[in-house]
């Protein structure tokens, strides 16, 4: 005869279950993540990836996953400051620490400096690769504010882009860098 589970403990305070009416299973393990300043705990199965988690646990759609193999840098989040591929990632992994999405870089309804410059310059035309580049120089941005064309071309080879060619994603982060 099988114990009854005990019941989970409740979150910390001001944090909140992104899966409040779901029954606790016992392949589940509950997470604690901080995402784009919003604490959360989340119950997911031990092997689902994080970009999973945030797509489709947390409703945060932002970060795309295409290849799923850390290829093409669709799926591309910042965790604790550094940019991870959100697919290669599993979401236990990520406990206790600090994610930003795409969603997370507007303050206020206001686009980020970093997001007024790919509008501006005209670095995105599907939007599909879009949230990965930003992730991405952003990460390049903070550990080097002022980089090279080269040095941006080099931090960005890891995101494919089928639509817009390189040059004006190039173009945005640098006018972003002045």
């Amino acid at each position: 005869m099988l114990a009854a589970a005990a019941a989970p403990l409740p979150p910390p305070s001001g944090w909140r279950y992104a899966l409040v009416d779901l029954p606790h299973r016992p392949n589940q393990v509950a997470v604690d993540l901080e995402v784009n300043g919003e604490q959360y705990t989340v119950l997911v199965e031990p092997r689902r990836s994080l970009v999973d988690c945030l797509r489709d646990d947390l409703g945060l759609t932002g970060s795309h996953v295409g290849c799923e193999q850390g290829v093409c840098g669709a799926c591309t989040v910042l965790l604790d400051g550094e940019a991870v591929r959100g697919c290669l990632l599993l979401t236990v992994q990520a406990q206790g620490t600090s994610i930003t999405t795409v969603e997370g870089l507007a303050q206020g309804g206001e686009l980020s400096p970093l997001q007024s410059a790919f509008h501006e310059s005209f670095a995105l035309q599907c939007g599909y690769c879009t949230p990965g580049f930003l992730i991405s120089s952003l990460a390049l941005l903070a550990r080097n504010p002022h980089p090279s064309r080269t040095e941006v071309r080099e931090a960005l080879s890891g995101n494919l882009c089928r639509c817009t060619g390189y040059d004006t994603i190039v173009d945005a982060v640098m006018a972003s860098s002045r």
